[in-house]
């Protein structure tokens, strides 16, 4: 399917992307002793298990229903996404931490340009994956690769802080550093949070927007021969959602003609509305003279 196997290109190339970020960050901020660039590296680190876990469960949300589960595998999609919320906001706490005792205790960092080009590469870097993934993700509404977007474009401006607080050392100026590991840890917890309402809502079985319970209102009352309805429910599978209501029809209508009524309106709200993964309408029969 299209949407999987752009999913699975997008996480790829964040794998190799953050690794690769990761690797210099990681050895400049060592050397370095700059607080900020380990926050920034910390960061990488949470981004490249962000991507293995786009990956995983992209491959998992993309198996065909089985015996076992009927609607498919979408949900591991969300399962997935809510393990890269736990995570970032473990790591955020951890980085927040180190930050704070840097400010403490006045730690001072030795300046070198390497921290400037590794800022650099890694604005450069997270635009094109910031792009890529956006694209990806509002492109096939999935939200895994949607997280990952929201980390790549949250990168570039936690690395534009970073390079800031770069600049700033060459006046002297040292505290900025650790704020700047402070602003960061704060980022990546609250879009931990985000992440995390978000799976949670799916896995709870929260229902469609209004916007998109409206379509398929309007849809409904442009067959004159529906009565009424009621027990509209609608379940999240995945990216997509399973509706079901009853409909009320004429009793005298034979029972080839209601359920065609039924058939061919689940056929025009799957195809009208893309949100709908599967409709199921149960057909009732009513006395209009009497209602």
């Amino acid at each position: 399917m299209e949407r999987f196997k752009a999913a699975k290109k997008a996480s790829i190339l964040g794998i190799v992307g953050n690794i690769f970020l990761f690797i210099i960050k990681i050895v400049v901020g060592l050397i370095s002793k700059s607080q900020a660039m380990m926050a920034d590296a910390f960061n990488s680190a949470s981004d490249i298990l962000s991507s293995i876990m786009t990956y995983i469960g992209n491959r998992v949300s993309s198996k065909r229903a089985d015996n076992d589960h009927n609607l498919g595998h979408g949900k591991a999609e969300y399962i997935y996404s809510m393990l890269i919320s736990v995570t970032m906001i473990l790591l955020g706490l951890k980085v927040f931490y180190d930050s704070i005792m840097s400010l403490l205790f006045k730690k001072h960092f030795v300046f070198s340009v390497w921290l400037i080009m590794v800022c650099l590469v890694t604005i450069i870097i997270k635009l094109f994956l910031y792009l890529y993934t956006n694209n990806i993700g509002k492109k096939y509404n999935n939200l895994l690769v949607k997280a990952n977007s929201k980390d790549h474009r949250n990168d570039m401006f936690i690395t534009g802080l970073n390079l800031v607080a770069v600049l700033l050392s060459l006046c002297n100026i040292y505290f900025v550093d650790g704020l700047v590991g402070v602003f960061i840890s704060i980022w990546i917890i609250i879009t931990g949070i985000k992440i995390f309402k978000d799976s949670y809502d799916v896995l709870m079985d929260k229902t469609i927007s209004n916007e998109t319970k409206d379509k398929v209102l309007d849809i409904i009352k442009k067959h004159k021969e529906i009565v009424r309805i009621n027990h509209f429910n609608a379940t999240p599978v995945g990216y997509l959602y399973y509706v079901s209501f009853s409909i009320f029809v004429d009793g005298t209508l034979s029972t080839f003609d209601s359920h065609k009524i039924a058939n061919d309106l689940e056929k025009e709200i799957d195809k009208e509305v893309p949100e709908i993964y599967l409709t199921v309408i149960h057909v009732n029969p009513i006395d209009v003279n009497k209602d």
